[in-house]
């Protein structure tokens, strides 16, 4: 994982794919896991998360399945505005299972958190992480890292369309996305450097 200082004592954490999983292991809950997952795979931030219901996930014609965020955020600056997010089928067919072993409603919550109660769930995976790997630099992740996460993989890993990235991730301008396409991941450097002989 790669640590950016940004103002104050904050960090932003660029996490590979095998860090994700090591979050995923190291949750107390399947609610936690479904929280790190939305996160990390679907691209929501936290305060979405607690949106999200049954009644919001569709299959499109093609068999592909997007979750309607209703309230999100408008990086333009004109307030919210509701969204198609891609919804892997990992992730669509763990909240079928969540939804069918707690009881939930079509209309209630998956999460049934608050904000900040999305963004502690991260806090104490990210802390447990730590413990079982070693790696000190989990206790800096954020719920805002596991979005970080989801557009770097989209845009320098799959050279995703930027357009696309943004439409099913909810940015509006292409200089909100330009710091993901700026910082390659570890696996592209290391691809980079294999290629050279020095």
């Amino acid at each position: 994982m790669r640590i950016e200082s940004t103002a104050g004592n904050e960090h932003k954490v660029w996490l590979t794919d095998s860090e994700i999983e090591d979050l995923r292991q190291a949750t107390n809950s399947q609610r936690d896991e479904i929280v790190i997952q939305l996160g990390a795979f679907v691209g929501l931030r936290a305060f979405e998360i607690p949106q999200v219901r049954p009644v919001d996930v569709k299959e499109t014609e093609s068999k592909q399945y997007r979750l309607r965020v209703q309230d999100g955020k408008d990086t333009s600056g004109n307030g919210g505005k509701p969204r198609d997010a891609f919804l892997p089928d990992r992730v669509e067919r763990d909240l079928q299972r969540f939804q069918n072993e707690h009881n939930i409603a079509p209309k209630d919550p998956f999460i049934d958190l608050t904000q900040p109660g999305v963004r502690a769930v991260v806090r104490r995976t990210a802390e447990r992480a730590a413990e079982t790997t070693g790696d000190k630099d989990f206790q800096k992740v954020s719920t805002h890292d596991l979005r970080r996460r989801f557009a770097q993989r989209l845009l320098v890993d799959e050279q995703m369309n930027p357009r696309v990235v943004m439409a099913v991730g909810g940015w509006d301008s292409f200089a909100t996305i330009e710091p993901y396409l700026n910082a390659p991941s570890e696996d592209v450097i290391d691809e980079a450097f294999a290629e050279l002989e020095l």
